[in-house]
């Protein structure tokens, strides 16, 4: 009991036994037999979900966050516990890892559900990962806070910086197209992936961390510091001592994730110039708050907000750098008129007091486009809804920027050949097929022979 009377810690969602005192005399009984004292049972309880594996170098980092987040959670006052979930990798998901994003979520839910915690702090990183936690976290409705593991730092390939995972389809493209050899290719292997973390480009995990701070579910700052930095560890601390303080307060994720919230989102999503996956996977956490994600009135702030963040795949730097000019925090400045900026964040202050919190770095100009005047794209949108009869059709995201860089200048003559293969395995088969004539690529030419595929 905390001290006004009210249940926490281990009263809370007791076994049915069809007896309270027994479920909870039987409970401390068995968690006793690993060494807790009654002090630290008396404690609020923090769980900390842990989605490490060996199959995940995204979550690489995990153990050493956990051991922070701990230490923050001690600090405060309270007693961590750690439990283990799902933990999805994109690349070892077979055959993919969209629906296991919802068995993830499931398997989170229930197990905030089922356990004993005051709050829980969300470890994650990989594309799936913060979509299934946040999802989680809305439904079971527990006090919760989120921390992602961080992107993994750029590599280099024979003076070329280089990341996981824009570079790793643009290099296989040339390999198919035969303008690198086996040779070059196995060197870029062992260069794409340099430290575990996740992605080092605006793809859907570091587009799904951006936008959990830009919800207000995680610290300030935490989305973009680089895995192996020791700024993490210290964001993983500060979490920890977050939650304590979310778990005596009762902050609930849905007095976090409003509606206001969820359209400040929108509109980081596209001033990032950040991934398609995250209009889908902010549509289903809204979904479990009651709150529609209006596809019309998004496109109607993809013609209003610029792009103002110059990362891959769409522009030429990597997270890290993202993470030296201010982080979240410098786009968010540039972008103030366009937010609610009186939204209520996880650590108990407004989203304008949070950007006012972070300093302001000079030159940030090298990732961002400081002057709202001067934008990468902004008279189509970033995004466009492709609609038909005035309804979204299915799967109708069209990534503009992206579709100009693959093409070239619009006006131009195209160069290569083009074919549109909607059957998957005939598409797979014509791309695979030595007979298939691929043409030598010419001057000045951004194509590469490829297949697109949609990674949902």
């Amino acid at each position: 009991m905390s001290r006004d009377g009210s249940k926490q810690g281990m009263s809370t969602r007791l076994t049915n036994y069809g007896d309270e005192g027994f479920s909870l005399f039987l409970r401390k009984a068995f968690i006793k037999g690993m060494g807790y004292s009654d002090d630290a049972l008396s404690r609020p309880i923090i769980g900390i979900a842990n989605t490490y594996s060996g199959y995940n170098a995204c979550h690489g980092n995990v153990p050493g966050l956990i051991e922070s987040v701990k230490r923050g959670v001690m600090l405060a006052g309270g007693l961590p516990i750690e439990f283990p979930t799902i933990s999805l990798h994109e690349s070892f998901s077979h055959p993919t890892s969209m629906y296991l994003r919802n068995l993830m979520a499931m398997d989170t839910e229930e197990m905030i559900r089922a356990q004993p915690m005051d709050a829980v702090v969300l470890i994650g990183g990989c594309d799936k990962t913060v979509p299934a936690q946040l999802m989680a976290a809305a439904s079971a409705g527990t006090p919760a806070i989120q921390l992602v593991t961080g992107p993994m730092l750029a590599g280099s390939h024979r003076g070329t910086r280089v990341g996981a995972c824009t570079d790793c389809r643009r290099f296989w493209a040339s390999y198919r197209g035969q303008e690198i050899d086996d040779q070059e290719i196995a060197e870029v292997n062992d260069k794409l992936v340099p430290t575990v973390g996740t992605c080092s480009v605006m793809g859907t995990a570091s587009t799904m961390a951006c936008l959990a701070e830009a919800l207000g579910m995680m610290l300030p700052g935490s989305a973009t510091a680089p895995a192996v930095f020791a700024d993490r560890l210290r964001f993983a601390e500060q979490t920890g001592t977050e939650a304590v303080r979310i778990a005596r307060e009762k902050i609930t994720p849905e007095t976090i994730m409003t509606q206001a919230a969820f359209e400040n989102a929108l509109r980081v999503l596209l001033a990032l110039g950040g991934s398609t996956n995250a209009l889908i996977h902010l549509t289903a956490i809204a979904g479990r708050l009651g709150i529609d994600i209006d596809l019309a009135a998004f496109d109607r702030m993809s013609r209003e907000t610029p792009v103002l963040i110059d990362l891959k795949p769409s522009g030429d730097h990597y997270m890290e750098d993202l993470h030296h000019a201010g982080g979240l925090a410098a786009l968010l400045r540039e972008i103030r008129p366009l937010l609610h900026t009186d939204v209520i964040t996880v650590n108990k202050r407004t989203l304008g007091e949070n950007i006012d919190s972070v300093p302001v770095i000079l030159n940030q100009n090298v990732v961002l486009v400081v002057d709202l005047s001067s934008v990468v794209q902004i008279q189509t949108g970033f995004f466009k809804i492709v609609t038909q009869n005035g309804d979204p059709v299915p799967a109708g995201i069209d990534r503009m920027p992206e579709v100009r860089a693959f093409l070239g200048n619009l006006d131009a003559k195209l160069c290569g050949q083009i074919e549109v293969q909607l059957q998957r395995e005939r598409r797979l088969r014509c791309v695979s097929h030595d007979a298939v004539e691929l043409p030598p690529q010419p001057r000045n030419c951004p194509c590469h022979p490829t297949t697109p595929f949609l990674w949902l």
